[in-house]
């Protein structure tokens, strides 16, 4: 099972991954982000909203099993057990 820490604006480090969960009507949906350092503008990957599973497993392909991976949950948006552990 997969293992996601619980983002706070002022903890990732630069190359860290970031996935944003947000509401899109009645679903949830996500992008993902490569956190860039102070001078640069994040990396957002791809573009587009898509699927919270989705967006976790191109995160974790972007991470490549060294960047850790955070998770931003808007308002309203509750963790669920099958995406993984929240740490």
């Amino acid at each position: 099972m997969s293992e996601f820490h619980r983002y706070r604006p002022d903890q990732p480090a630069p190359e860290a991954i970031v996935v944003k969960l947000y509401h899109s009507g009645p679903e949830i949906r996500g992008y993902v982000r490569k956190i860039a350092a102070a001078a640069e503008d994040d990396t957002i990957f791809p573009g587009e909203e898509m699927e919270p599973e989705k967006a976790f497993r191109l995160a974790r392909e972007h991470s490549e099993g060294e960047a850790p991976i955070y998770v931003e949950l808007t308002e309203g948006v509750r963790w669920q057990e099958n995406w993984g552990q929240l740490l």
